[in-house]
């Protein structure tokens, strides 16, 4: 193998790539990243075997050949050079590295030790545009759980349902649900959140088409010169609908900056009680309040003007309630329950293509 590549492009490619290497794993290559010429482009990939990404980039391929190296050593040492030409030769299984200033050799581990990248050669194929694909995830993601016990609940559900493409994520005390594209197609592709938040790092300046492909067992998003594989995760996810209440009794529309800054006041006296404070509507005085008490610290009480159409409160936590108003966009947010025991809704006012629930903490 004998090539050239510019160092910004190799540094974006280890970027996107070396993250999913593991280092923890038995397997020693899979702490390695694969360098593989494919025609007049140099492939560069590596996987954690649940999940596989690959990078081509353009180069200027004088001999073909593969190799894999290091994941860390690698992208640390490419993202330190300076830009310019990087020349890449192969001797054995020495990747000596040079450019005007600079010259290293990595030794590195024979290309058929790499496990297989997997392949979707038959499967469904349908596109998303990827600033709409990179929104939902950025908005969902953060009700994902991360309790191995429930696997379904590990996935970001993507589905159609009525002629349209949602995408969801629980872990059974909070809920994001975000409306994608009007679709055909039948879809129900339960999809790692940890892949997802791979994807995320991919689609960063990217706002093409995400072209996606899946069978029963795998899906692959094709973002640009960038693929990501990854395994689905098998069972049925539950039927969330039956949590989201259709009508409320109390209700508040304000600046989603006043809540937030409410609830983060508010957190600071609910460490003591799992970050327990208590939201209170009150219609005649338009005015929502949020309480916390630490028995240690002291108290707090803070309020903000609000549009509210009932009375009631209700017992939240303020993490859920934080995480959630930092992924919403717009400027103003409505949050709605019926009691203390059934959950609070929040929508943004003026725009409901995103929901996210947030279930009660007994008070």
């Amino acid at each position: 193998m004998k090539l050239q590549v510019t160092q910004e492009n190799l540094s974006k490619a280890l970027n996107s790539v070396a993250k999913v290497a593991n280092t923890r794993s038995t397997l020693p290559v899979l702490a390695n990243v694969l360098f593989k010429t494919v025609g007049n482009r140099l492939s560069i990939a590596g996987t954690n075997l649940d999940i596989a990404i690959t990078h081509y980039i353009g180069s200027k391929v004088m001999e073909e050949g593969a190799i894999t190296v290091p994941a860390r050593l690698m992208q640390d040492f490419i993202t330190s050079l300076p830009s310019s030409v990087i020349s890449l030769e192969l001797d054995e299984n020495k990747l000596h590295i040079k450019t005007d200033k600079y010259q290293s050799t990595i030794n590195g581990m024979s290309a058929e030790d790499f496990p297989v990248m997997p392949d979707i050669s038959k499967g469904t194929e349908w596109n998303i545009p990827g600033k709409a694909l990179k929104s939902a995830l950025q908005q969902v993601v953060v009700a994902a759980s991360t309790n191995e016990t429930r696997p379904v609940l590990t996935g970001v559900f993507l589905h159609s349902h009525e002629g349209v493409l949602y995408a969801v994520a629980t872990d059974s005390y909070r809920l994001a649900e975000k409306t994608l594209i009007s679709t055909k197609e039948e879809i129900k592709l339960l999809v790692p959140a940890s892949a997802m938040h791979d994807l995320l790092r991919i689609l960063t300046d990217y706002e093409e088409d995400v072209q996606i492909v899946h069978n029963d067992q795998q899906i692959l998003f094709k973002a640009g010169d960038v693929e990501l594989v990854t395994r689905l995760i098998e069972g049925s996810y539950p039927d969330y609908r039956k949590l989201i209440p259709k009508e409320f009794k109390a209700k508040a529309t304000l600046k989603r900056t006043e809540l937030t800054n409410v609830t983060k006041v508010s957190s600071l006296f609910a460490r003591e009680s799992a970050g327990s404070i208590t939201i209170s509507l009150d219609e005649k005085k338009g005015e929502l309040s949020v309480r916390s008490i630490a028995s240690q610290l002291g108290e707090n009480s803070s309020s903000a003007d609000a549009k509210i159409s009932g009375n009631g409160s209700i017992t939240l936590n303020s993490k859920y309630l934080l995480d959630a108003l930092n992924v919403f966009s717009g400027d103003n947010i409505t949050l709605s329950f019926n009691g203390k025991l059934d959950p609070a809704t929040l929508f943004d006012a003026d725009n409901k293509d995103y929901l996210h629930v947030v279930m009660p903490l007994k008070s």
